[in-house]
C-alpha cells in the first residue's frame, strides 16, 4: 500500500499501447482526477494515442514518448523514467500496463523509493476462460483499472459519463451539419487480428442493407492502406456512404463525427471504446473474442451484442490466435441480416 493520497503531489500513469486498452483508461482516469484534485496525474502513452485525451481536466497532463526510437531498450526506458522522476517530481506510479517496458520503467522508480501498483492481468483466470475450464468472466479491464488507483489510496469513483459532458461538442471542418430525420451511422468494420474481424463480403452485404434507407448516412472507418482499398469500393457501391478512410483526420475531428451519430456498429476494436467516450451506442460483433474477456465497452449494453453460443468461444483473449477449423465460423455464420436488423432496432428506438 503506498502513502496516504493528500501526500501524492504527482502520480505516473502508464498505458502505452494499444488503442482500445489506452481509451479504456479515460475513463477511470478522468474521474480519479477529478475526484483527487490535489494530486497531478501524468499519462504516460505514445504519441499517436496522446491525441485521444480531449476534454481533460486540469490536472491531467498527458505525454506521448516514442518509446521504439528515442526510448528504445532497457538503456532508453531507463533514461525516460530518470527524465520523468525529475520532470515531474514523480512520487507514485500506477502502471496499468504491466508488460515489460512499464516493469523496467517501475524499477527504476522503486530503486528511487516511489511506490508502485501493476495491473492485475489475471492471467490465470484468462487462460481458463480461453481453454474452457471455467466459465466465470474476467474482471472487467475498466474495474482493474480503478483497482490500482485505490491501491495507491486514491479516490476512483465509478461516475463518468462521456467527453464533453454539458459542453457543446467539437467541431470539425470535415462533418457536415446533420439535417433533420437524418439517421447516421459509423461502421468501423477492422481490427488487428482476424479472429475479431467480420468478413467483409458481408460486412459489404450490410452496408448495402442499411444504405437502401434513404435517410441513414453511413461512415466508414478504417486506417491503413488495405483498408482505405477496401472502404473505397464499398463506398462507391452505394449511396449515402462515406469513407472515412479517404479524409485525413484526428481524434477531434472523429468525436466531431461519432457526436452526431446515432449509432456504431463495430468490432472488438478500439472504435467500440471511443464510441463509448462519446456515450454513444455500440452494436458490437464479437468472434474469437468475448465479453467476458473483460474489454466491453464502458457503459455499452450487453444487449447490443452479436455473437453466437458456441462451445469454441472465447477461444482468445485478444483475438489473436488461428481458427482452429481455419474457417472462423463464429464470424462467418452470422447472417447480414441480423446485424441489419439489431442496427435498425438500434437507431429506431432513439
Amino acid at each position: 500500500m503506498a502513502r496516504s493520497d493528500k501526500s501524492l503531489r504527482n502520480v505516473l500513469v502508464m498505458r502505452l499501447s494499444a488503442l482500445g486498452d489506452v481509451a479504456m483508461t479515460i475513463p477511470v482516469l478522468y474521474p480519479v482526477c477529478l475526484a483527487n484534485p490535489g494530486t497531478r496525474f501524468i499519462m504516460l502513452t505514445k504519441p499517436w494515442p496522446a491525441s485521444m485525451f480531449q476534454d481533460r481536466p486540469d490536472n491531467l497532463m498527458v505525454v506521448g514518448v516514442d518509446v521504439n526510437k528515442e526510448y528504445k531498450g532497457a538503456f532508453g526506458l531507463m533514461r525516460l523514467a530518470s527524465k520523468l522522476r525529475k520532470e515531474y517530481d514523480i512520487d507514485a506510479v500506477a502502471d496499468l500496463h504491466n508488460v515489460l517496458r512499464t516493469r523496467i520503467i517501475s524499477i527504476f522508480m522503486k530503486m528511487s523509493g516511489i511506490p508502485v501498483v501493476h495491473l492485475d492481468k489475471e492471467r490465470a483466470h484468462r487462460k481458463a476462460l480461453i481453454n474452457h475450464r471455467t466459465d466465470d468472466p474476467v474482471t472487467p479491464t475498466i474495474d482493474r483499472y480503478r483497482h490500482v488507483f485505490e491501491q495507491l489510496g486514491l479516490s476512483a469513483p465509478d461516475d463518468f459519463t462521456r467527453l464533453y459532458e454539458g459542453k457543446p461538442l467539437p467541431t470539425s471542418p470535415i462533418v457536415l451539419e446533420k439535417e433533420p430525420g437524418q439517421r447516421w451511422i459509423a461502421i468501423s468494420p477492422f481490427s488487428a487480428h482476424e479472429g475479431k474481424v467480420y468478413p467483409l463480403e458481408l460486412m459489404e452485404q450490410v452496408v448495402a442493407g442499411l444504405s437502401q434507407r434513404e435517410n441513414y448516412w453511413i461512415f466508414l472507418m478504417g486506417g491503413g492502406k488495405e483498408e482505405k482499398i477496401a472502404l473505397r469500393g464499398i463506398a462507391r457501391k452505394n449511396k449515402r456512404v462515406t469513407s472515412m478512410a479517404e479524409i485525413k483526420h484526428g481524434f477531434i475531428d472523429e468525436y466531431a463525427l461519432l457526436g452526431k451519430c446515432d449509432v456504431m456498429l463495430t468490432m472488438d476494436s478500439a472504435n467500440m471504446h471511443l464510441a463509448s467516450l462519446l456515450g454513444l451506442k455500440a452494436v458490437t460483433i464479437w468472434g474469437a473474442t468475448a465479453p467476458q474477456c473483460g474489454f466491453q465497452g464502458y457503459g455499452q449494453d450487453s444487449s447490443d451484442d452479436i455473437q453466437l453460443d458456441m462451445e469454441c468461444r472465447p477461444c482468445s483473449i485478444y483475438g489473436e490466435r488461428d481458427c482452429k477449423y481455419g474457417d472462423y465460423r463464429c464470424l462467418r455464420n452470422i447472417r447480414p441480416d441480423d446485424i441489419i436488423q439489431r442496427v435498425i432496432d438500434v437507431v429506431e428506438s432513439e
